[in-house]
């Protein structure tokens, strides 16, 4: 098995910047991918930025420049730099890793609130 946690989610204003933490822990194969979803109310949940495990990342193309997802393998942990942040941001933001065969684990997701 596998557990996510996330960090680092609050109440922030627009313009700011705050950073996310994912560790992840258990059975954890190379090669994999991790990264992060998100959840605003109401809406469907959608990709923000994924990673692999040799740095190898792609983001939702409206995040594309805010945005800045990166890894460290040796802790199995990844990271999300959000910067100039919008009122839309606003959301659940989920951790995910993909092993493979081996399956996809998900955090219990940390809110992020950017208030005007």
């Amino acid at each position: 098995q596998v557990q996510l946690v996330e960090s680092g989610g609050g109440l922030v204003q627009a313009g700011d910047s705050l950073r996310l933490s994912c560790a992840a822990s258990g059975s954890i194969f190379s090669p994999n991918t991790m990264g992060w979803f998100r959840q605003a109310p109401g809406k469907q949940r959608e990709l923000v930025a994924v990673i692999t495990s040799d740095s190898s990342a792609r983001y939702a193309d409206s995040l594309k420049g805010r945005f800045a997802i990166s890894r460290d393998n040796a802790m199995n942990t990844v990271y999300l730099q959000m910067n100039s942040l919008k009122l839309e941001d606003t959301a659940v933001y989920y951790c995910t890793i993909r092993l493979g065969r081996y399956g996809d684990y998900w955090g219990q997701g940390t809110q992020v609130t950017v208030s005007s």
